[in-house]
Parts: C-alpha cells; structure tokens; sequence
C-alpha cells in the first residue's frame, strides 16, 4: 500500500512539473554541474533543481523565463566579488538558495540578487548572509519578493547596501521577510501602488524602512525594531500604515516613524514603544493619525509648526515621557484621545473628560528649546511649572488641545 502511495505522489508531482516544461537536475560532479549551463541549455518554461553543494559562479544570469529551485538551500557564493544573480527575464521563479558573500562597491549598486526592468519576477524563500545589497529591483513591476532571510554584516553606511532596494518599480509586494544588519532594512524610491505585509526590520545601521517620492502604498503588520534611526516616510502621497510596531529606536536623533512632506495619508492600529519619539511629523498634512498605541516613548508625538489639518484621535497615550512636542502654534485636530497624564473629572459617568486636555507640557516645550534641561526631569521645579501652566495657560500652544479625552484606555 505505502508503494502505492509514493507511486502515485511521484507520478502527479512529475505531471505538474512537466507543465512547465523540461526538468533539468544540476548536481556537482555530474554530467551537469553548473546552474549556468543548465540556463543556457534550458528554454522558456523549463525547470532547474539545483542540489545541495557550493557553487562559485560568477554572476550567474537568468535571461528565460524559468523556475529555479534549490534543494536544501545550496550555496551560491560571490566570493566577495561578484554579483551574484541576475534576472534579466519576466515570468521568473526563484526559490530556495543560499546566497553569501556578494561583492561590495561604493561606485555600482552590487546586489545578491537584482531584478532589471523586468516583471511577474518571484523571489521566496531564500538565505541571504554577508552580502551588500541584498534583493534589488530596478524598473520591476508587479514582482514578490516572499519569505526571505536576509543578513548584512556592514559596520557604516558605506560598507552595506540595503536589504531589500526598490527603485522606481510599480505593484510590488514584500511579505513576510527578515532583514537585519543592512544600511536600510527596506528602501523605497519612486515606487508606487504595492505591499509592505509581514516583515521584521531590526537592527540596521540607518532606517528599518526608508522611503521617498512612493505614492499609494500600504505597509501592514510590519515590525521595525532596534534600527538605527527608526523608520522615513518622505514626499509621498496616499501613504497607509496599519497594524505595525516601532519599538526601541532609542538614541539622539531617532523616531518610530519620521513623516516628512506627507500628504493624504492614514496612519492606524500601530503600536509606538519605547521610542526616543513615537511619530515626528515635519510639513505632514491632512494625515490621520487614529487608533495607535503610544506606550513609554520620549515623546509619543513631534509635530513640526509646518504640519497643517492633521487628525489625531481615538489614541491611547501611557507611560511616556512626554506626549507632545511642538515648535509653533498647530491648529491639528485632537479628539478623543486617551492620556494618562489626563487630570480631569467626569461628572456624568459617560468615560469623556469635562475639561479640555492640553496635551503640551511647559517643561517639554523648554526641554525642546534647551535640551540640557532633561537634568530636571521628574524634578519637583518641573512638575511646579507645569502645574501653573495647567491652571493659568500662556505659553503652551492655546490650538492644541483634546476637548473630549477619555477617561479609561480605549480598547483597540
């Protein structure tokens, strides 16, 4: 019965396969050794399995539209020299190796794997330790790029590319990666209308994801963690963030997220922890900011003087050092926020605060200005100043204010 079984699975997986026309078997020390020579001998629709082994070929180029599949991840390796994959062909499949050492330039974008102008590419499924760039796509257009671990080893900017680099593309979907280690975890330039699902982004030298002039794009259930400077959001329009987390970005100069020439763009369900600054928005307008979690941060929110008809609602706000921050007078809409410094009393029972909340502190607005003054943080002149303010308000910003904060934490 069992050989029964396994004649059966092996007949149907090899009438799938010959869907997709020939199966070329690339093994080392056989007849046919090298993933080159099988690509060249190979036509459009064809197969290649490539078995377990180290395979030191220089830049290997897929020119047809095939499916590459690796076996228990073999190893292609740049030697420090080389690109080490090129996709030169729509309609590609390549799943399943492991690729190490590319070389490194600081003239010519060198990548494990780069994608050139070409669309319908998959890349799944693969390892990618100690290269420069590692997954590049150059004028691509509706590629994935799925589940793949990537792994940098450069100390400064100029020793590592980024992780997985985007570059004028359209309809591109990046679900499910790791990436750590890289200059940038994730980078975005002139990339429109795709998918940022599902991935981990920590400890990269600069940005987690790094993004500029990429318009209607969603980021969801992403994580970025322990990046450098957090993550950029740049000259965008129709930008969606939902449902991520930014925690432990900590350090001078670093943020969650940092909007900056944003427009039209919805930011919801995302968790803000233990940030130097949870959100830094700089010329943000009409962005709704709603249903986040702003949780021991330094400051939950920065918001630049330049931002303009900005939403801010249904927040809850726990345990940070400051909640807002600004440099100028903000006619932003606060409404119906939780926040835990909230003072205030609720006579009718209805779990909203009778009296407006004015979420800027005098001492962070001076802490803004001079920052040595941190020193008197939780000291008894800082919580004074603040209590004076609070009862006769004249230098914190008069527009900013939540009228309808909540009582008890919003369940989100």
């Amino acid at each position: 019965m069992k050989q029964i079984l396994l004649a059966i699975l092996f007949l149907i997986f090899f009438s799938q396969i010959s869907f997709c026309g020939r199966v070329y078997m690339v093994k080392k020390n056989s007849g046919l050794s090298s993933i080159q020579a099988a690509i060249n001998q190979a036509s459009n629709g064809d197969t290649i399995l490539v078995f377990p082994g180290v395979y030191t070929e220089k830049n290997i180029l897929v020119n047809k539209s095939l499916v590459l599949i690796g076996k228990n991840y073999p190893v292609l390796d740049g030697e420090h020299k080389y690109e080490i994959v090129s996709i030169k062909a729509d309609n590609v499949v390549f799943q399943g190796f492991k690729l190490i050492h590319s070389g490194v330039s600081s003239l010519i974008d060198i990548a494990a794997i780069k994608v050139f102008s070409k669309r319908n590419v998959e890349i799944k499924d693969n390892i990618l330790d100690g290269t420069f760039f590692g997954i590049y796509l150059q004028k691509a257009v509706s590629c994935v790029v799925e589940n793949n671990q990537l792994t940098g080893e450069g100390t400064t900017d100029q020793q590592s590319g980024n992780g997985i680099h985007c570059w004028q593309c359209d309809s591109i979907r990046i679900i499910g990666n790791s990436v750590k280690g890289h200059r940038d975890g994730i980078y975005f330039e002139f990339v429109n209308h795709s998918l940022i699902v599902k991935n981990i982004s920590a400890n990269n030298i600069r940005y987690g994801l790094h993004f500029m002039f990429s318009n209607n794009n969603s980021y969801i259930a992403n994580t970025f963690k322990n990046n450098n400077a957090g993550v950029s959001v740049m000259f965008s329009h129709g930008v969606n963030m939902f449902n991520n987390i930014f925690e432990d970005n900590w350090g001078d100069g670093c943020y969650g997220i940092f909007l900056k020439e944003i427009t039209d763009s919805y930011i919801s369900g995302n968790q803000f922890r233990r940030n130097t600054t949870g959100i830094f928005m700089e010329g943000a307008n009409r962005v709704k900011v709603k249903k986040n979690q702003f949780i021991k941060n330094g400051w939950a929110l920065k918001i630049d003087a330049s931002c303009e008809d900005d939403t801010l609602a249904f927040n809850n706000f726990l345990g940070n050092s400051f909640d807002v921050g600004t440099n100028g007078t903000l006619v932003s809409n606060f409404n119906h926020n939780y926040w835990d410094k909230y003072e205030g009393y609720d006579l009718n029972k209805n779990n909203v605060g009778d009296v407006p909340y004015h979420p800027v502190s005098l001492f962070s607005m001076i802490v803004s200005k001079n920052p040595s003054a941190m020193i008197l943080f939780r000291s008894v002149m800082a919580s004074l100043l603040d209590k004076v303010e609070k009862i006769l308000p004249s230098l914190t910003p008069e527009n900013l204010v939540d009228h309808n904060p909540y009582m008890k934490p919003i369940r989100l």
